[in-house]
């Protein structure tokens, strides 16, 4: 029974999470602290107090939910001795949780991915003026529909598939006059919904260029090891381990669909049958049961979990 751990991306924040861990382990303490000092910022009151909208800021959402599932993997090493690259086959992560699964699997410090993460929601945001970017999710449409119908609502402006979650459920970003076209061609096409995201940019379009570019220049600077285990990438679907090839994919996977669907069908094809979500939240375990009903899925954010977890194996 191989297993493959799995990182939630934006919008599995909340006030609050992580709280419990750092009241049960010092490790825990010592990882949020680690990611304050290396932001210059009381980012770790902000994860445990709120408020709620400042947390959802792109900026402080990123390296949160990064600080979060890091805190659950030290105190799975340090309190349980269980060993990522002895026990996990595969690592994944949803757009900003590819920087939380490379981190686990020891290819980037904490520090230095906080500081990344910092620079990647700015950029993310500074990409397009909030007017002009929308996303959308459109549920009951999978990724073929999804991209024939921002096809036809483009009309010359940009509105593109984001992410490819499985089980019909599609989200589309770009232009907020071609998404909110997409929104009303899908009900023409049968789709059961259509309906805006509360997000601030149009992440994963095109339209993300410019935040592309910086993330290449940061990217470029900075020491990456071999993740252990090997990352499953959102912009392939595949297996990678080359830091200079995992570099490329990070700076691709701004502007380009996250095929989460294939993601979950690659791991399961390469033997993992079991599914653990590090951090916050249990979107992804949600997805999982559309997108590998055979497989077993958890999600691991409290101490409880924690201690549940390492019963089982």
């Amino acid at each position: 029974m191989a297993l493959a751990f799995i990182f939630p991306g934006q919008g599995s924040q909340s006030p609050g999470m992580g709280r419990d861990l750092a009241d049960a382990f010092p490790i825990a303490r010592e990882t949020f602290q680690e990611v304050d000092d290396a932001l210059e910022q009381k980012l770790s009151r902000l994860i445990f107090e709120g408020p709620p909208d400042e947390l959802t800021l792109t900026t402080n959402a990123q390296p949160a939910l990064m600080a979060v599932s890091m805190a659950v993997v030290r105190v799975l090493e340090r309190e349980g001795g269980f060993r990522l690259a002895d026990k996990v086959a595969l690592v994944a992560g949803h757009s900003l949780g590819e920087y939380s699964a490379l981190t686990a699997a020891g290819a980037l410090p904490v520090a230095v991915t906080a500081r990344l993460l910092r620079l990647r929601g700015q950029a993310m945001q500074e990409a397009v003026p909030p007017e002009l970017g929308a996303m959308a999710a459109l549920l009951g449409a999978e990724a073929d529909l999804a991209a024939e119908i921002c096809a036809e609502a483009a009309q010359g402006e940009v509105v593109e598939l984001a992410n490819d979650n499985g089980g019909g459920q599609s989200v589309i970003s770009g232009h907020r006059s071609a998404v909110l076209r997409a929104i009303e061609v899908s009900k023409a096409r049968g789709v059961k919904r259509g309906m805006l995201l509360p997000v601030s940019a149009p992440f994963h379009s095109s339209l993300m260029g410019p935040a592309a570019d910086v993330m290449a220049e940061a990217l470029a600077a900075v020491s990456m090891a071999p993740p252990a285990p090997p990352l499953v990438a959102n912009v392939t679907a595949a297996r990678v381990s080359e830091p200079a090839a995992i570099i490329d994919l990070l700076v691709r996977q701004v502007t380009g669909t996250v095929r989460w669907r294939e993601c979950v069908a690659a791991m399961v094809a390469m033997g993992c049958d079991r599914f653990a979500e590090i951090g916050s939240g249990k979107v992804l375990t949600g997805l999982m049961k559309r997108n590998a009903p055979d497989a077993t899925a958890s999600a691991i954010g409290t101490p409880a979990d924690i201690e549940a977890f390492l019963a089982s194996v």
